[in-house]
């Protein structure tokens, strides 16, 4: 086996709804010594690979904080495919990953190797390489292409690689250091001194969270590897989708009312067919989503709730409503990081990039219509730059959340930054 000891130095200071639960995983900075151990290869699958990639390894990070985070019993949030073959496993460990290699990883001409980091309830598959996986409607249209970023970026001399995560709504210190994890075994396998990482949604606040040492006192220090951050959709300051539309989203989730969901609800108990439903495991509290509160942060303040949303009062503030009953979004703000990863500023030899989308127009779902949205995420957060040090600009297209990693401009744009000097 290969083993990548970490050195840190010293602190320097129902488809297309799944797929939308994919980006957003719907606590803070701790000084002191790093002490996170090594991460160790446990296997390498290189033929039989879907969707273009040439390589897949499954590493483990041996730090002892990573625990076994919890999966519903049902199965919605396993993982599928090839994904559960190469993991050894349908709903794995925390401490494991996957490394994806892409076409010309050892061979291509561009200097700096590219790191694709995917969302919650993705995939490095249906985010990087193969949209249509999840079939029509998984990527924010009816039709989808069967190629995205990973061959866009393998096809213009880019040394890719991508990031498999093992939870797909895990706790975002994990992910943060899972990224970490990558970086250094790209380096190790390219003899590059940095990379850059292109991160989507929920992994784009996990990626900041890297560079801006907001960490547990086991994490790893920032250790000064990445050139470039390209963020994706990304809800830098907050997101409340779900508790500002009533009971809509609760019933996509709970499996009384027919849903299929792999997300929280803002709602603990619920009425399906004419009966209440108890429904905490399906809450922001439940260990099946560690990451997704990690997210929260008000925007009534800014954007009006809609008030003629069934429940609209009681889901947001918290209380007994005619359908459903919940604590409030007030209740769950104590786990987010939002803030925190606001408060800690990047460093400045990250250049740090927000691509945004303004379509809220994201097929059979109740976009985010309050508020200028991607349909998921208000514009106004994802091209929020507080705690952003060295900001190389922001990009707003005319794409839905679900298209940032595969639609052409948006491809075109990334190629851009990556570009630059």
């Amino acid at each position: 086996m290969i083993t990548i000891r970490r050195q840190n130095p010293r602190p320097a200071g129902h488809r297309l709804l799944a797929a939308l639960a994919m980006a957003l995983g719907l606590g803070g900075m701790l000084a002191g010594p790093a002490t996170a151990g090594p991460t160790t290869l446990e296997a390498t699958y290189s033929s039989g690979i879907q969707n273009g990639w040439v390589r897949v390894e499954r590493w483990r990070d041996t730090t002892s904080a990573f625990t076994q985070e919890a999966f519903p019993p049902d199965g919605r949030g396993d993982q599928t495919g090839q994904r559960a073959t190469y993991f050894a496993d349908a709903s794995p460990h925390s401490s494991k990953f996957l490394m994806y290699y892409a076409p010309g990883w050892n061979t291509g001409t561009r200097p700096v190797p590219v790191l694709l980091v995917h969302g919650a309830n993705q995939d490095a598959d249906v985010a990087w390489a193969d949209p249509n996986e999840a079939g029509p409607y998984g990527c924010g249209r009816y039709s989808c292409p069967s190629t995205g970023m990973m061959q866009s970026l393998s096809g213009a001399g880019y040394k890719v690689f991508a990031l498999g995560l093992p939870h797909k709504n895990g706790d975002g210190y994990f992910w943060s250091e899972q990224i970490a994890d990558a970086i250094a075994i790209i380096k190790s396998r390219t003899g590059a001194t940095q990379v850059d990482v292109v991160a989507w949604s929920k992994a784009a606040s996990n990626a900041r969270m890297y560079v801006s040492n907001v960490r547990r006192s086991w994490g790893t220090n920032y250790r000064g590897d990445i050139r470039r951050l390209i963020l994706l959709g990304s809800a830098n300051n907050g997101i409340d989708l779900s508790f500002r539309h009533g009971w809509t989203f609760s019933l996509v989730v709970y499996p009384e009312c027919g849903g299929v969901i792999n997300g929280p609800t803002p709602h603990d108990y619920l009425v399906c067919y004419g009966a209440w439903r108890e429904g905490a495991e399906w809450t922001y509290a439940s260990t099946y989503f560690p990451g997704s509160a990690q997210l929260l942060k008000r925007w009534d303040a800014t954007y009006a709730l809609p008030t003629y949303e069934q429940d609209w009062y009681t889901t947001f503030h918290g209380g007994q409503g005619f359908y459903s009953s919940g604590p409030g979004i007030d209740a769950y703000l104590g786990a987010s990081l939002v803030n925190t990863i606001r408060n800690a500023p990047s460093p400045s030899g990250v250049r740090i990039h927000n691509l945004c989308g303004n379509q809220n127009d994201i097929a059979l779902l109740h976009n985010e219509h309050t508020g200028p949205s991607d349909g998921v995420v208000f514009i106004q957060s994802c091209r929020d730059i507080v705690g952003v040090t060295n900001h190389g600009g922001s990009a707003t297209l005319a794409v839905n959340h679900l298209e940032l990693g595969w639609e052409a401009t948006a491809l075109t744009q990334v190629r851009s930054w990556l570009a630059a000097a």
